[in-house]
């Protein structure tokens, strides 16, 4: 199993990252992945680039040394009513939207209800292609309900090997959403949530889990050149 885009990177934009975009797109073209997102934080997180930034991203071209690059953000969930730290002006103009719940940018009641709400909500926007990280213990919710959901409504999940990599206390959580997944159809997105060069691509720990537990390769988006481009399709999201 291997993965041959990765949806969800930063660029030194994000401020805690390190990387400029030229730098991912190196990266990216020498490991011979074939696309790979820039994925940099909404205006809530702190040290975010300005708006102009999302809207002039057309400024990269959207295949440049053979990588197919996708420009998007990863907006942040402000409250239960899933309303995003982006507007639609910008989202529109992206060609991936992962919305996300982060601490510093969560300005709601925290608990399972309220977080299975915020993510119901966002099952419901247009503009939404992927939730990140969910497997956060902090911001636990109705897994079944928002899966079911989600699968539903065409939106993936996310495995994010850096939360397995990094935070235990993820992982019993990451591999029970990897099993409703499995269980109701929801496809998902293996990625690295890279904030260097060196993390870029590199998803071992979360596509081990996933073989663990025999996950199906046909519900990865990006475990293959066709079933992404299948996926860009369905989304009408230029392939080239």
């Amino acid at each position: 199993m291997k993965i041959v885009a990765d949806l969800h990177t930063h660029t030194i934009t994000s401020v805690h990252a390190y990387a400029t975009a030229l730098e991912m797109i190196d990266e990216a073209q020498r490991l011979g992945l074939y696309a790979f997102a820039i994925t940099d934080h909404g205006a809530s997180m702190h040290g975010t680039p300005h708006p102009y930034y999302f809207m002039n991203l057309h400024a990269i071209p959207r295949v440049y040394k053979g990588v197919r690059v996708l420009k998007g953000i990863e907006a942040n969930i402000t409250d239960s009513k899933g309303n995003l730290d982006a507007d639609e002006g910008i989202l529109s103009n992206l060609d991936f939207v992962i919305a996300s719940l982060h601490m510093p940018t969560y300005h709601d009641t925290v608990s399972v209800d309220a977080c299975t709400q915020a993510y119901l909500n966002i099952a419901d926007n247009p503009h939404v292609n992927m939730i990140a990280h969910s497997g956060s213990p902090y911001f636990k919710y109705d897994y079944e309900t928002v899966i079911k959901r989600f699968a539903s409504a065409g939106k993936l999940i996310e495995i994010n090997n850096s939360s397995i990599k990094h935070k235990p206390d993820f992982v019993p959580n990451c591999k029970e959403i990897a099993k409703l997944c499995m269980k109701y159809g929801c496809r998902i997105s293996v990625d690295t949530d890279a904030h260097f060069i060196t993390q870029l691509g590199r998803a071992d720990e979360a596509l081990t889990m996933l073989e663990e537990i025999g996950f199906p390769e046909e519900l990865i988006v990006n475990s293959s050149v066709e079933n992404l481009n299948s996926y860009l399709t369905e989304m009408n999201i230029p392939i080239k």
